[in-house]
């Protein structure tokens, strides 16, 4: 088995937060996140506060630089992840290719979790 953290980015329509349309959204998560659970494979998931929340710390000459929103302005922002459980890249990418958010025109980054031996 390999885990695979799965970035969750974008498609979230605007102006769904608070909408009837909002609570469908977020069933389809709700199922989405709870069918990962029952097959065995999710290993830790969360949703993330919008980017304009995000808090950026850098550095400048050795001294930390501190700036108030996300890093980079994308059209579609980080908002949540899965790691999960599987046995293998083609696994991963066909629950990537379930994800909610890519009927709404987001994305899903797949990587795998590095592994260090003990």
């Amino acid at each position: 088995m390999a885990k695979y953290m799965l970035f969750i980015f974008g498609g979230v329509p605007d102006g769904l937060v608070g909408s009837p349309e909002a609570d469908a959204e977020n069933a389809r998560w709700y199922a989405k996140t709870n069918e990962l659970r029952a097959e065995g494979i999710l290993m830790f998931e969360d949703a993330l506060q919008p980017p304009s929340t995000a808090t950026t710390v850098s550095q400048d000459s050795g001294e930390p630089v501190i700036t108030e929103g996300p890093f980079l302005d994308t059209k579609d922002p980080l908002i949540g992840f899965y790691v999960i459980d599987v046995p293998d890249r083609d696994a991963a990418l066909k629950r990537a290719a379930a994800m909610p958010n890519l009927v709404h025109g987001g994305s899903v980054e797949i990587r795998p979790v590095m592994t260090f031996d003990d």
